[in-house]
């Protein structure tokens, strides 16, 4: 008996011994996931298909995010739906990271799954040339849940964090799986409703930001947290690569006592490997959303930042060794 199937027979036997087939970390998982119908356990488990034109989501054109039905986590946004004609709800995009593709057991079509607990939800089909992005995610009304703009803040998790041009922010940010929204705007100044122009002028203090509503299903304060320390140098004073003024300074303006002292953590881990961080932490202010004309900058040019350098600094000192 080679070492890999003694193996799997020792993982085996050792499960036997618990009656558990789970580690207890995903037992824990599925304790929290929400308890089905069984006509949604038919289709959510057993992957099979509601008739279609009978979804409740099929024509809905409300402003929000779907989200998994079983255990809640983000799958789409509203703005990514369109009306197909198929009878199911359509998307031309998941959120990042949200959605796992793998093949169906037709042996033609591609199935979806939510990421986080393996949900059944559809099909995905591409080159039919519906949208320019000519992607169609084919989805049962049944398998999801909606929550409406209004609600999201309650229903998952917001971060600002400030590093430079948020244009460069923004763009390394919203790839992030988990990440739902990004909206560029301006914080921790004395001017009420500033403007770019107000902000550039150098007299209200405000820093430029990218407030991030995330889902902790997918990912934590603390990722977005070293994601941000290394899309941006955190050792540059009112500065970003050729970008200088105090609009440009590194901040993170935290929501919570836990998201300072994990921010607080994250930079002294930074301060061990040599890296001289100036990043500030601020309780957070108003945040005022920036104009139309810098949203998604970077994704509606087809460009990518010209001020910021990724640099993978958790594992290696300013010398560029390991450490």
């Amino acid at each position: 008996m080679n070492r890999k199937v003694l193996a799997f027979v020792l993982a085996i036997m050792a499960l036997a011994q618990t009656g558990s087939t789970l580690a207890p970390k995903e037992e824990s998982k599925m304790n929290e996931w929400r308890k089905l119908t069984p006509k949604e356990e038919q289709v959510i488990v057993h992957k099979g298909t509601e008739a279609p034109f009978t979804g409740r989501f099929e024509k809905s054109k409300a402003t929000g995010l779907y989200t998994c039905r079983r255990c809640g986590a983000a799958l789409y946004r509203s703005e990514d739906k369109f009306d197909s004609g198929c009878g199911w709800p359509s998307f031309d995009a998941e959120i990042p990271g949200a959605v796992k593709r793998l093949p169906d057991p037709d042996g033609r079509r591609i199935e979806i799954e939510c990421a986080n607990c393996e949900a059944h939800l559809g099909h995905v089909f591409t080159g039919e040339k519906m949208t320019a992005r000519d992607t169609r995610h084919c989805v049962n009304s049944i398998s999801m849940d909606f929550v409406p703009q209004a609600d999201i803040a309650k229903n998952f998790e917001r971060a600002i964090f400030a590093g430079g041009c948020f244009w460069g922010v923004e763009y390394y940010l919203q790839k992030a799986p988990g990440v739902l929204r990004t909206t560029v705007g301006y914080i921790g100044g004395k001017t009420e409703k500033p403007t770019y122009k107000d902000v550039c002028s150098h007299g209200t203090g405000h820093a430029e930001a990218v407030e991030v509503v995330f889902d902790p299903r997918r990912i934590s304060f603390e990722k977005l947290a070293r994601l941000f320390f290394e899309i941006h140098d955190p050792t540059q004073v009112d500065q970003q690569g050729p970008d200088v003024g105090d609009q440009y300074r590194s901040e993170i303006f935290t929501l919570s006592p836990e998201q300072k002292q994990t921010a607080e953590k994250l930079i002294g881990e930074l301060k061990a490997k040599g890296w001289k961080v100036v990043t500030r932490l601020t309780p957070a202010t108003t945040f005022w959303p920036g104009e139309e004309y810098h949203r998604d900058y970077y994704l509606r040019n087809g460009k990518k930042p010209y001020c910021h350098r990724p640099e993978l600094r958790f594992e290696k000192g300013p010398s560029g060794a390991g450490r």
